[in-house]
């Protein structure tokens, strides 16, 4: 809908996926493209963190802050309880995408980039709500593979237990032919085949990762590119059209988990094949009478 929109009235959209300003993660990016570490055929993606349990939540008033009639949108309506606002939220159907689109959707990007790939042809997801027993209707582990004609992109988040990998709470490894390079928020090691590394970068001033808050340079520079894009005809670095990718594979991820099967999809526009259960999820959803959006 909002690339109907976009096309119909002629605007700019960004999509946002800060780290495709990013100069390091722009300057990593060709690198592989000019092969660093040869043919890439393979990106592991993960997020970690240690999220609270949300517990059984009660029917409370509403703060007197909160437009509820208005924060909820276009979903159908539900009454209020103490244990939605202002982040549980996500960890909702009605309202959220769990852990897979709160944060995966950065992750995936980058290995899309990186692989120079879109839509799958096959996507299988498993996990569970495991480390708690309470009102989270999502996941709290999940692991979901993305494959593709001799190449394969996997997403991994654990949103209740903080485990880093090589001492990064989020970020991907993309693997090559020639070697491997990790790459996050905040910089980007190569290494080769021995798993010697040969290269490293560490930026000075952070970014935000698995924070609440967000905010960084990267996210400033992807601000600016939006802006430059309106005034100055930049070009910009993520429109909605590619960033669509990413979020629609990540929604099928859901899907994959939520109906328990492997998903054929089209990789020429993301649908699922031969299952119109799945297809259904994928394309619509219920609204609350009268908010139903519409180009």
């Amino acid at each position: 809908m909002l690339l109907e929109a976009v096309k119909k009235y002629g605007k700019l959209a960004q999509m946002g996926n800060q780290q495709r300003s990013s100069p390091h993660t722009i300057e990593a990016m060709q690198k592989i493209r000019e092969g660093v570490i040869g043919e890439t055929y393979f990106a592991k993606s993960w997020y970690s963190n240690n999220r609270g349990p949300i517990g059984v939540g009660k029917l409370v008033p509403v703060p007197d802050y909160l437009d509820w009639e208005l924060w909820q949108g276009p979903a159908p309506r539900k009454p209020y309880k103490d244990n939605y606002h202002p982040y549980n939220w996500h960890w909702f159907w009605n309202w959220g995408t769990g852990e897979t689109l709160n944060n995966g959707t950065h992750e995936i990007d980058l290995c899309l980039w990186a692989l120079d790939v879109n839509y799958p042809k096959r996507i299988s997801a498993n996990g569970g709500r495991y480390h708690y027993k309470d009102d989270w209707e999502f996941y709290d582990t999940l692991v979901t593979s993305f494959e593709y004609d001799g190449k394969m992109i996997t997403w991994e988040g654990k949103s209740c237990n903080n485990k880093q990998y090589y001492g990064r709470g989020r970020g991907a490894t993309i693997h090559g032919t020639n070697g491997t390079l990790l790459i996050d928020r905040n910089g980007y090691e190569i290494y080769n085949n021995d798993d010697k590394m040969i290269f490293e970068f560490i930026k000075k001033q952070k970014d935000e990762t698995t924070g609440l808050s967000g905010g960084g340079p990267m996210t400033d520079m992807h601000f600016q590119n939006f802006v430059n894009a309106i005034r100055m005809d930049e070009k910009l670095r993520s429109p909605i059209s590619e960033g669509n990718i990413s979020v629609t594979m990540l929604q099928l991820s859901n899907i994959a988990w939520k109906t328990g099967r492997i998903l054929q999809i089209d990789p020429s526009n993301g649908q699922i094949l031969n299952d119109k259960l799945a297809m259904d999820l994928l394309w619509k959803r219920e609204y609350e009478p009268g908010w139903e959006p519409k180009i």
